[in-house]
Order: C-alpha cells, then sequence, then structure tokens
C-alpha cells in the first residue's frame, strides 16, 4: 500500500524532478521570465501529470508489455492537447507566448517517468495523489525561478497576470524597486541556469544541515546509550 506522506515529501523535496532529477529543464529555463508564465506552464503541468497518472493506473492490468510505452505518451499526448485546447478557449495569448513548450510537455520525462516508473504499479488514488505532487514540486520550482527571473530582471512582481486571470488581474502588479533598470541577463536563458543553480545549491545546503543535526542527534543518543550501560546497576 502507497504511503502518502512519503509521496508528500518525496514529491515537494526528497525526490523533486526539478531539483534533484533534474528533469524537465528545457520548460523550465525556457518559459521562467515571469511569473504569469510559470503559473500557466505549472498549471497545465499539474494537469497532465494527474491525468495521465491516472488513466496509466486505470488500464495498467490490460496493457501489453510490448506496447506500454507508446501507450502511455499516447495518453499524455492526450491530456496535452486538452490543456492546449482549453488554453486556447480561455488564455489565448499566453497560450501564444507558451509556444512551443506546451506541446513539449508531451515528451517531458518528469510526466514518462512518473506514468513508467509508479503509475503502472500502484492503485489509481495513489498514481493520482502522486502526479499532483510531483506536479506541485514541479510547479513550485517554476514560480520561484519565474518570481526570482521577473524580480531581478524588472523590478517588479506579477506583470501581465491578466493573460491568466483576466481583467480582475490588471492591477495586481506589484512594482518593487522604483526607477530599477532591467537587468536583461536575469530575464534571458543564462540567468535561468545561473538562479536554477543557486536554488539548486540553496536547497543541498538546506539537506547537509538537516544531515548534520541528524548525526549529531544520533550520536547523542549512543553516548547516552553507552553511559547508561556503564553506570546502570544491576539488583
Amino acid at each position: 500500500m502507497a504511503n502518502y506522506s512519503d509521496i508528500t515529501i518525496n514529491g515537494l523535496w526528497k525526490n523533486n524532478p526539478a531539483l534533484v532529477q533534474l528533469l524537465g529543464l528545457c520548460p523550465l529555463l525556457g518559459v521562467t521570465n515571469s511569473v504569469v508564465n510559470s503559473i500557466g506552464l505549472g498549471l497545465a503541468t499539474i494537469f497532465v501529470l494527474v491525468a495521465s497518472n491516472t488513466c496509466v493506473s486505470i488500464i495498467k492490468n490490460v496493457t501489453p508489455d510490448a506496447i506500454r510505452l507508446p501507450t502511455f505518451v499516447m495518453i499524455i499526448a492526450a491530456a496535452v492537447t486538452c490543456t492546449e485546447l482549453l488554453m486556447q478557449a480561455y488564455t489565448y495569448e499566453l497560450y501564444e507566448i507558451l509556444g512551443i513548450f506546451l506541446p513539449l510537455i508531451t515528451t517531458n520525462c518528469v510526466i514518462l517517468g512518473r506514468a513508467d516508473g509508479f503509475a503502472c504499479k500502484n492503485s489509481v488514488a495513489a498514481s493520482a495523489y502522486d502526479g499532483l505532487m510531483m506536479g506541485l514540486g514541479f510547479a513550485a520550482v517554476l514560480y520561484l525561478l519565474g518570481a526570482a527571473r521577473e524580480l531581478i530582471g524588472t523590478g517588479s512582481l506579477f506583470a501581465n497576470m491578466d493573460l491568466l486571470f483576466g481583467s480582475m488581474a490588471q492591477n495586481w502588479e506589484i512594482t518593487v524597486f522604483n526607477n530599477y533598470p532591467q537587468f536583461l541577463l536575469a530575464i534571458l536563458p543564462p540567468g535561468a541556469f545561473i538562479l536554477t543553480g543557486l536554488i539548486i545549491a540553496a536547497k543541498n545546503s538546506i539537506d547537509a544541515g538537516i544531515k548534520r543535526k541528524q548525526e549529531a542527534k544520533l550520536a547523542d543518543q549512543e553516548k547516552i546509550s553507552k553511559r547508561v550501560r556503564v553506570t546502570g546497576t544491576i539488583s
């Protein structure tokens, strides 16, 4: 039986597809020059992950091994097509901005990897939840990178949010730094590489700190255990 706590921790932190597995870097680096682009791609990825994982888990027992991977790709492609049609209908301008990165979700290693590595071996509920957590983990990195690049590059946040949320979001832009000269390196692809590396380094540093604390705690427990055995009395 799947452990939902482990699925949550793995998707959001321990096995984060963007920071640990380093999968899906093409869209991660290509469209995260603003928050609105990141949110759009993040929502699309979450939807495709949940839908594909669920469908793969449903048909796993009736799919021959010889056509397993092509079947998974067809399922993912269908989910991506549905996502594209929805974005064309409701957020057409954002759909045009994301461009080729939307159909490229079909070949995203994160999605195919979860379908083949998890969904085809677990229950429908666990597979759907795994897709949600992996999607949220990937989307969180998208949002963080998009916010960092937009802030450093333009000095503001949440520009053009009306592309995704309509006219109600026209005044959502926040100017953090007034009279800020644009720093184009952050907006261009090299800035994405640099900031992604810094985010990965920060995660590794946090993990190393947690590991040191756990080792220190374990060492203290061993010392206490040894002291009790040496000084203990036998009645």
